[in-house]
């Protein structure tokens, strides 16, 4: 039994494929994918259809249509067939290119967008603002891969106070599809996830293939908490990019972007604490100069209250030697009415000798003696009791 060394078995498949008519004039058609431009002027990247996917390669000297190359494009290409030894990687050297229009694959690509968009799943309006200070951080990924292990140093470096959940699952090939599905209905279920992470490394646009599946775009749309998409290189955009609330050109910026950094929370609070003794101490200096303009104004505002007091009994004094003299002044004029009242008294001018004299009809006194006629009946008044009599005779007062 002969046994060969790699090199050997690579060498002769590529004489192999040199030494065939066919493989050394072959036309081919298909959908640009991957496509890189080095600076060395040659282009690489692979066609694809529904079932399968080939490397191509179009060196500087020989690139005539290259500038028809683009991503997604249909292209019909010609060249030979070849093997790369180095990796052992079938590939065709491309010398024309042909436009044949958007490819089949991503023309259902484009389509799937515009019915998700349609429907409201890219909608700017519904995305919702990641927390500032989640508890709980949910990551969909590959429990192997160096996304997980980006994502965990850092969390623990930034924000060591938040939890983080995976929800492993595949992220390419067949399985990827439903096992990202999966891991999203299961943080569903565990619940109290404040922000998911659904990251993958960089890769080729078959390998980010089930990001751009419409199952995949949905379960993030109805997922209850906000989603981060870290799908490949920046350059990379996917459906789930264009679906999740928030977008991170890579998994480590996801995490950036989920949480805070505990020092710049330390230097914030540090600030804050300065401004509030800073306002502290300003309201209280404030208050205090306050209170020493008010002290002031009141000693020069305010009466001396002694002096005040003072002053109060000096009027108090004063106004009970005039409240005094105007009532000794005021009962001596009463007791001067009161004397020519008396004087005035019908009772001391009876006792003087003198009577008074009423008409017995009317009661009225009778002071002049033409008032009366004869026959007239009168009451005559004395000091000590009265007498009844008529006239019989007047003599009235003479006229003039």
């Amino acid at each position: 039994m002969a046994i060969y060394h790699v090199s050997q078995l690579t060498s002769y498949i590529r004489e192999m494929l040199g030494n065939d008519f066919f493989l050394n004039d072959v036309w081919i058609e298909g959908e640009v994918q991957n496509l890189a431009r080095p600076s060395s002027g040659n282009c690489y990247y692979t066609l694809r259809d529904s079932r399968a996917t080939i490397r191509c390669v179009m060196f500087r000297n020989k690139s005539r249509g290259s500038d028809l190359l683009s991503n997604g494009t249909a292209v019909i290409a010609h060249g030979q067939v070849a093997l790369y030894e180095q990796r052992g990687d079938l590939q065709i050297i491309v010398d024309q290119v042909q436009a044949e229009g958007m490819g089949e694959y991503e023309l259902k690509l484009e389509q799937l967008k515009l019915k998700l968009e349609d429907e409201g799943l890219f909608d700017h309006s519904r995305k919702r603002p990641v927390p500032l200070y989640p508890r709980r951080i949910g990551v969909v990924t590959s429990p192997t891969g160096s996304v997980w292990h980006d994502i965990r140093t850092v969390v623990e470096r930034r924000y060591p106070v938040a939890e983080l959940v995976l929800a492993p699952s595949a992220v390419q090939g067949d399985q990827a599809t439903s096992t990202i599905q999966d891991a999203f209905r299961a943080l569903d279920r565990i619940g109290e996830v404040d922000v998911v992470i659904l990251a993958r490394g960089g890769g080729s646009h078959e390998d980010l293939a089930a990001f751009n599946e419409e199952g995949v775009a949905r379960i993030v749309f109805s997922s209850k908490v906000p989603v981060i998409s870290a799908i490949g290189h920046e350059t990379d955009q996917t459906i789930v990019d264009l679906t999740a609330d928030l977008r991170a050109p890579t998994p480590s910026v996801a995490a950036e972007l989920a949480v805070p950094d505990i020092r710049d929370i330390a230097a914030s609070v540090g600030i804050y604490q300065q401004q509030m003794t800073s306002y502290i101490v300003g309201r209280f200096g404030n208050a205090r100069n306050k209170v020493s303009d008010l002290q002031t104004r009141c000693e020069k505002e305010c009466p001396d209250v002694d002096s005040f007091r003072q002053r109060i009994d000096h009027l108090l004094e004063n106004s009970t030697k005039y409240l005094g003299r105007d009532i000794e002044a005021r009962l001596e004029r009463a007791r001067s009415i009161g004397l020519r009242l008396k004087a005035l008294s019908p009772s001391d001018t009876l006792r003087r000798g003198y009577a008074i004299v009423r008409s017995s009809d009317t009661g009225n006194i009778v002071s002049d003696a033409s008032k009366l006629v004869p026959t007239d009946r009168f009451n005559v008044t004395l000091r000590r009791g009265s007498v009844e009599g008529e006239v019989v005779e007047s003599h009235p007062a003479p006229t003039g």
